[in-house]
């Protein structure tokens, strides 16, 4: 049974075909174009739920250069958002790692704090948008109850005083409150900034909020736990948090600096397991080399190798999708084939009558894939799907081409690890993995 393609608005379809077209992830409409995994999309669902239950957990989503682990993360966190959690996102690079020196970790807790998203806020921004509904929800009670805003606020942040940094993050949220009540909008921006990670001494920090702590290099993952528990009191249900192209600490040079990471890893890890931590789930992306590389990878770091060994019982067409490691299945060439369908029904902005290429073209489109690049076409379908955008694109611009011609035409690559090497970054890391 079918179901009748649904109108796509015009600026979603341009946002999509954009996207696919420069090799990067859409950051609206992925449900018109999602296929496939749905036994993974449902494992990351089951650590939705226990997050929004207040449990933790953590994954490991291993997958080639090109065969969809971004893609897979921005699913993730559009569910999570749904079930009313709190996202943040970021892409680890030579200059914003979990643990590091010269401000390299608390540039990755900005960079994560300012991409914070919520279901009325998915593009990022929403931090602010955070703490002004604690507050507010706050004053309401205080309201009813005939107290004072800061007895409230002093209330809810009692189970919070035992956590590291715990005492002062509470004091900036009681300053955040004292500029809402004051209308002290530079108050207020500065308990903003010192929740995002943004005072760079203490001395600054206590001049403008009255405290002596920050966020640094070494409380990244401690004020990170302090946000998952702040959004549970704003009325949120958790925080995930989603870090990319973790290969970057392979690509390390510095044995010393890549295990002060695989520690903070440990770390992260021992407390999902153990149960330390409350409404906090992390999704780490990574390449197959990044996990199991006995040199840099995480298999160097013997704690973790341990921990992260998989079942040995999984073998052939049998997974396990329990373990804190999930690896992304290919893509089959009938998903691919689906797949295909939907690039193209979004490019029709979902109208069937205005299809560009016939199915028959989209097996002929295959078929010349498989015969230049071999299987690797839809196990790796970044290159494959930049292709066929480029081929809708000039059957759009020329109604008159011979889409048969075009077809066996047109020169496909090979998806190769992108470059940089271990001390550079490059654009095609935060590139479109299907």
């Amino acid at each position: 049974m079918t179901t009748e393609p649904k109108p796509i608005r015009p600026r979603t379809r341009d946002a999509i075909l954009q996207s696919l077209r420069a090799g990067v992830v859409p950051r609206r409409g992925l449900e018109h174009v999602q296929v496939g995994r749905s036994k993974e999309v449902e494992a990351l669902l089951g650590d939705v739920e226990r997050i929004a239950d207040g449990g933790a957990a953590v994954r490991f989503v291993i997958g080639e250069y090109g065969s969809g682990k971004t893609f897979f993360l921005h699913l993730v966190r559009a569910i999570a958002l749904e079930k009313r959690l709190v996202t943040v996102h970021a892409d680890l690079t030579p200059d914003r790692r979990l643990q590091a020196s010269g401000g390299r970790a608390r540039g990755l807790y900005a960079e994560l704090t300012r991409n914070a998203s919520t279901r009325s806020k998915p593009d990022g921004g929403a931090l602010a948008a955070l703490v002004e509904r604690f507050v507010t929800t706050a004053m309401q009670t205080a309201e009813e109850r005939g107290v004072s805003p800061r007895t409230v606020i002093g209330e809810r942040f009692t189970q919070l005083a035992e956590e590291t940094g715990g005492y002062d993050f509470a004091q900036v949220i009681e300053a955040y409150w004292r500029g809402h009540d004051t209308g002290d909008e530079g108050l207020m921006a500065d308990a903003v900034r010192w929740l995002r990670g943004e005072f760079a001494t203490r001395t600054e920090a206590r001049q403008a909020l009255g405290v002596r702590t920050i966020v640094d290099d070494d409380s990244v993952y401690e004020h990170l736990k302090l946000l998952a528990r702040f959004a549970r009191l704003a009325g949120y249900r958790g925080l995930l948090v989603c870090l990319d192209e973790m290969v970057n600490l392979f690509k390390l040079s510095s044995g010393r600096a890549r295990n002060a990471n695989y520690e903070r890893l440990l770390s992260i890890l021992n407390d999902s397991l153990q149960g330390q931590t409350e409404g906090l789930g992390f999704l780490f992306c990574g390449t197959p080399e990044f996990l199991t590389d006995t040199r840099r990878g995480l298999y160097s770091y013997p704690a973790l190798q341990t921990r992260l060994a998989e079942n040995t019982f999984a073998t052939g067409d049998l997974v396990d999708y329990s373990g804190p490691v999930l690896r992304l299945a290919s893509l089959t060439p009938e998903e691919l084939f689906v797949l295909l369908q939907n690039v193209r029904n979004v490019q029709a902005g979902g109208d069937p009558e205005q299809h560009l290429l016939p199915d028959d073209g989209l097996t002929a489109f295959m078929r010349h894939c498989n015969d230049v690049v071999g299987e690797a076409y839809f196990r790796t379908p970044r290159s494959t799907v930049k292709s066929f955008v480029h081929l809708l694109a000039v059957l759009e611009q020329n109604p008159g081409a011979d889409w048969e011609e075009l077809v066996g035409g047109f020169e496909i690559e090979r998806e190769e690890e992108p470059g940089g090497g271990a001390d550079g970054g490059d654009d095609d890391l935060a590139s479109f993995k299907l």
